[in-house]
C-alpha cells in the first residue's frame, strides 16, 4: 500500500484531520490514545492539536479527575481518560518499579508495606506533599545513605508511592493543576478505581492490545511489543484473541477485524492538513518509527539532534516538535522563550495554509502555556541550540 495513504490513515485515526474537533479531553485520549507525559507540555499539545482544547479546559479536566496522569503501560506516566484508569493501573502492576533496586539496599517488602500504612494513615487528614508526608510519617521513612543516592533512591518514600499508586489507594495530583511541572501533592483515591475491575493481567495486556490496535493500526507485533514491554511470547498471547488481519500478504503490520476494509475505502484528502504536535505525540511514538512518516527524500536530511547533526530518518525519537500533513512529518519546531515566537523549518514549500497552524500553535503557547518544554529537565537555555539550529536552517 502507498506509504502517503498509510500516513493519511494515521492522521484520520489518530484525529489529526479535524475529526475530534470540539470533543472533551477524555474522548480525544480514548480515541487517540494515552498521551505519555514526562513533565512536559506533550499532554496539553496533543488535547489542542486534534481538539483545539484550551489549557484551562484540560485543566479542568484534570480537576474534576476526567484525566489524569497515571502510570500504566511499562510502568510509564501517561494522562489516560476515565474509562482506562483501571486498565493502566493494571498492566502498571505488572512491573516492580522501585522495589528491585530498593531490595539490593537492604529493603524488604515487610518495610514498603509497613511504610505504605503508615503514608494512608497520613493522608486521611489531607493531601500532602513529599516533604510533608516525610514529616507526618517521621521514622518510617528510612534514608538509603550514600549507596542509595547512588542508585538514584535516597529514602524508602517513593518506594511506597509508587506501589500505593499502581495499587489505586493514592495518586498524585499536580500542585498548580498543570500537567506540565513535576511538584506534586498525593491524596487517597476513593473509591479506588481497581475496586470493580475483574480482568486478569493476561486479559487486561488482550484489552490493551485491542486499544493499541484501534489507536495507530497497521503495527507490527515488535512495535507494541516496545509499547507494552511485553516479551516476544507474552505479546503474541495478548493480541492473539483480537484475531487481527495482516496489512496484506506477507506483512508483518496487523489491524483490527475490520479496519483494513475501512482503510481501503479510506481517501487521502487532497488539500494539506498542517498540524503541530509534540515530539513524543502518539501518532510519532506508539509506534516508534519516525521514519514511517517520512517521506523518501526527507530520510536522510540533515538535523540538529542530542550528539551532533544527524540524517532524520535514523533518529528513533525526534530531535524537535513536529510538524505534520496528513500523518507525513513536513517541519520540525521549538519554542523559543527569547523572542516568545516559533523557531522552525519546513520541508515543504510554506504556503498560507502552512504559517497559520504555526501561528495558531505560537499564539496557544504564549498566551496559554508560556513555553514548551518537550520534558521535565528542557529548559530554555539546553534548548537554545535547538532553536538556533532551526532559525540557520530556516534561514533566520
Amino acid at each position: 500500500m502507498d506509504q502517503s495513504k498509510l500516513r493519511a490513515w494515521w492522521a484520520h485515526r489518530q484525529g489529526l484531520d479535524g475529526g475530534l474537533a470540539g470533543k472533551s479531553a477524555a474522548e480525544v485520549l480514548e480515541r487517540a490514545g494515552w498521551a505519555r507525559s514526562v513533565g512536559g507540555v506533550g499532554p496539553y499539545l496533543t488535547l489542542f492539536s486534534r481538539a483545539g482544547l484550551s489549557r484551562e479546559k484540560v485543566d479542568a479536566a484534570v480537576a474534576n479527575t476526567e484525566i489524569h496522569e497515571l502510570p500504566s503501560a511499562r510502568s510509564c506516566t501517561y494522562v489516560l481518560p476515565t474509562s482506562d484508569f483501571a486498565l493502566g493501573l493494571k498492566v502498571a502492576q505488572s512491573f516492580p518499579g522501585e522495589m528491585k533496586t530498593a531490595e539490593k539496599l537492604g529493603v524488604t517488602p515487610k518495610e514498603i508495606d509497613k511504610l505504605c500504612d503508615a503514608v494512608l494513615h497520613a493522608l486521611e487528614k489531607e493531601p500532602l506533599d513529599p516533604d510533608g508526608l516525610r514529616e507526618a510519617i517521621g521514622k518510617a521513612v528510612r534514608n538509603l545513605g550514600a549507596e542509595g543516592k547512588k542508585k538514584g533512591l535516597t529514602t524508602t518514600l517513593p518506594v511506597a508511592l509508587g506501589k500505593l499508586q499502581v495499587a489505586g489507594d493514592i495518586r498524585r495530583v499536580p500542585v498548580n493543576g498543570r500537567l506540565d511541572q513535576q511538584r506534586y501533592k498525593y491524596t487517597l483515591w476513593r473509591p479506588n478505581p481497581l475496586r470493580n475491575f475483574k480482568l486478569s493481567t493476561e486479559e487486561a495486556y488482550t484489552e490493551l492490545a485491542r486499544r493499541y490496535f484501534a489507536w495507530i493500526g497497521p503495527a507490527s507485533i515488535a512495535e507494541f511489543q516496545w509499547f507494552s514491554a511485553l516479551g516476544v511470547k507474552a505479546a503474541k498471547a495478548a493480541v492473539e484473541p483480537l484475531k487481527l488481519e495482516p496489512l496484506a500478504a506477507g506483512d508483518d503490520r496487523l489491524m483490527l477485524p475490520g479496519d483494513r476494509a475501512k482503510l481501503e475505502a479510506f481517501k487521502v484528502p487532497k488539500d494539506p492538513q498542517y498540524v503541530l504536535t509534540s515530539g513524543i505525540d502518539s501518532i510519532v511514538l506508539l509506534r516508534r518509527d519516525p521514519k514511517g512518516l517520512l517521506d523518501a527524500k526527507d530520510i536522510e536530511r540533515q538535523v540538529f539532534a542530542e550528539k551532533g547533526v544527524k540524517p532524520l530518518g535514523e533518529l528513533p525519537d525526534l530531535p524537535s516538535h513536529a510538524i505534520l500533513d496528513r500523518g507525513r512529518i513536513v517541519g520540525l519546531w521549538e519554542y523559543d522563550t527569547a523572542a516568545d515566537s516559533i523557531a522552525w523549518i519546513s520541508f515543504v514549500k510554506k504556503d498560507k495554509a502552512l504559517e497559520d497552524a504555526v501561528a495558531r500553535m505560537e499564539q496557544y503557547v504564549r498566551e496559554q502555556l508560556g513555553d514548551a518544554r518537550s520534558f521535565s529537565l528542557d529548559s530554555p537555555k539546553s534548548r537554545a541550540p535547538r532553536v538556533a539550529a532551526l532559525r540557520k536552517a530556516a534561514g533566520k
